[in-house]
């Protein structure tokens, strides 16, 4: 994991400490660095970040309620697992919300620059930790302008999850090269101000993945079917 040096954080308040190390632990799970399943322990994070256990703490308990880590009274904190049931809970909700925001956003004839910026970082990295932040930045580029602040709130609520999930998922299968053309297709169908097809561009991305990575959790298991209607079903 990339941390500071220890002894070359800055003398500030705890608060300040504590955004810090979340800052960098949040950063190394969703890059990979500190994968599902991996202890984290507040000692050894205290000294490796040059801080009291005390921000290490806070931080954590943060990064439980983001649903990125898991916490036990006996075993400690932990990186959280994804399997199929965690990515299809976490994919369920978002395609309830995110293809009706993206909608909201063209109808209200919203910039889209910042997704283009997010597709050309992603086109320009290296590897797969810049592929997946710019990725997370693309999508909420797109829901942000929907004018609804509840409703980017919830979606802001899962986007680390779905980032934990897709950096997982691409360990096993690399799809980001037929994702990124989707995203190109999504995109263009918004600079177009079409909002019904845009939303059932993003609704089949979004569907289309989890289906990929997680077709089942078991063998023999069922494919579960999708859950929301198609945009265009719903009304315009």
């Amino acid at each position: 994991m990339n941390v500071p040096v220890p002894g070359t954080t800055p003398v500030v308040p705890v608060p300040s400490r504590t955004q810090f190390v979340l800052e960098h632990l949040t950063q190394a799970i969703l890059t990979g660095q500190l994968p599902p399943g991996q202890p984290l322990v507040e000692s050894e994070l205290a000294g490796r970040f040059g801080v009291s256990k005390t921000p290490v703490r806070e931080a954590l308990k943060t990064l439980a309620g983001r649903g990125l880590v898991v916490m036990s009274e006996y075993k400690g904190a932990a990186v959280r697992a994804v399997d199929a049931t965690m990515a299809r809970s976490v994919y369920d909700v978002r395609l309830m919300l995110e293809p009706e925001a993206l909608r909201r956003s063209i109808l209200a004839q919203s910039d889209f620059a910042g997704a283009q910026a997010a597709l050309d970082r992603a086109d320009a990295a290296e590897d797969r930790a810049g592929r997946s932040l710019a990725n997370r930045d693309f999508h909420r580029a797109l829901y942000h302008p929907c004018g609804n602040p509840l409703l980017v709130h919830m979606l802001d609520d899962l986007r680390d999850q779905a980032a934990l999930v897709s950096t997982v998922a691409w360990e096993s299968t690399p799809s980001w090269e037929r994702e990124a053309e989707e995203h190109r297709r999504i995109l263009t169908r918004a600079l177009e101000g079409d909002a019904a097809g845009a939303a059932h561009l993003l609704y089949d991305h979004i569907a289309g993945f989890v289906r990929r990575a997680f077709p089942q959790s078991a063998p023999g298991e069922e494919r579960e079917p999708d859950i929301a209607p198609r945009p265009e079903a719903a009304g315009q």
